[in-house]
């Protein structure tokens, strides 16, 4: 399936499509555009929009596109929702203290952005990125069900 967002990807517009590709859909190819033109190109593609603004998986009551991507395709694993924790204070500015890993995450997420602004360059190595904190993040979870 295809899917889009706004070019210029940060944290969401990452963790997004590493979850989609990890956990929803492992044929998922993205597409990335001015935000102005997101419904349009979705309309023209059939691509799934996300994470812009009044389409179903994005920021919405309290909740960052990563997890409303969480409910929506009912991912319940708990290190995932460790790992949502972190994408959500990292990439809501209002949150950013709520987790400790989060300003790490966002400094992460600006410097990929700086050295490379092709966002498809920047997914496919951020993606190790988010491989790495899910794995840790899985640790975090077996050691407090031991």
């Amino acid at each position: 399936m295809k899917w889009i967002t706004r070019s210029h990807v940060h944290v969401d517009r990452v963790a997004c499509p590493w979850l989609i590709s990890r956990f929803v859909d492992n044929q998922a190819e993205f597409l990335f555009v001015p935000g102005s033109q997101v419904k349009k190109v979705a309309e023209d593609s059939g691509a799934i929009p996300f994470d812009v603004g009044d389409v179903e998986l994005r920021h919405i009551e309290g909740r960052c596109s990563f997890e409303a991507i969480l409910l929506k395709y009912e991912l319940k694993d708990p290190a995932l929702q460790r790992l949502a924790k972190i994408v959500h204070s990292a990439d809501v500015a209002a949150d950013i203290d709520k987790d400790p890993i989060a300003r790490g995450l966002e400094a992460i997420a600006v410097g990929y952005s700086l050295r490379y602004p092709d966002d498809e360059e920047n997914l496919s190595r951020q993606f190790e990125v988010y491989d790495a904190l899910y794995a840790w993040c899985r640790l975090q979870v077996a050691r407090k069900e031991a």
